[in-house]
């Protein structure tokens, strides 16, 4: 008899346990869903106020550029380029993709831009994700990144292209549009004009 109760005993508190529903975590509550909330919209507040000067390159771009060839002729092409804050908004990463009117992929990347506030310097890096190779972007060796009012601007070794050296710079920078102009040297010293990128918000 005791055995009797003691089986029925257990069966009776396994039947209660296991019919209790299991709660799921909610995935608003989630590491992954807090970070795609944070990321995209803007910096950690304990972030280098510096970081900021670049903000403008969060959102989504519509992009129109003309590329010079090597031959002296400007080819029209097409572009998208999209900015979001990253890593807990300590850094920004941006999205660039162009390519022909007919769709031919050309550029495929992203650039990954940080600040140290110890040594009051940028770190900025391109990723190609056609060659997946790195590309220093504005290293002290030439020269660092100047930042005033107007504009932005660094050069670095160029990964793809004949020439030695690309200068990027930003100008004409408002809510709604900026300019990227691309030189390109051979000796760090005379440049000439090869490539300008016109972005437009998309306000989709």
């Amino acid at each position: 008899m005791r055995h009797t109760n003691v089986f029925f005993a257990v069966f009776l508190l396994s039947s209660m346990v296991f019919s209790q529903p299991t709660k799921e975590p909610a995935r608003e509550d989630s590491w992954l869903m807090k970070q795609d909330k944070q990321e995209y919209t803007k910096p950690n507040r304990n972030a280098p106020p510096e970081l900021s000067r670049l903000d403008f390159l969060i959102g989504t771009w519509r992009c129109e550029a003309k590329l010079k060839r090597e031959d002296g002729t400007w080819e029209s092409l097409r572009a998208t380029w999209e900015g979001r804050y990253i890593l807990d908004g300590y850094a920004i990463a941006d999205d660039y993709r162009m390519e022909t009117l007919t769709g031919k992929l050309l550029v495929l990347g992203t650039n990954i831009r940080s600040y140290d506030p110890k040594k009051k310097v940028w770190n900025m890096k391109w990723l190609n994700a056609l060659s997946g190779t790195w590309t220093d972007l504005g290293s002290e060796e030439l020269g660092g990144i100047a930042v005033d009012e107007k504009s932005i601007s660094y050069s670095m070794r160029e990964p793809v292209a004949h020439h030695a050296f690309t200068r990027a710079t930003y100008t004409n920078i408002s809510t709604n549009h900026f300019t990227w102009r691309g030189e390109r040297s051979n000796d760090g010293k005379a440049w000439e004009e090869f490539l300008v990128i016109e972005a437009y918000r998309d306000k989709k």
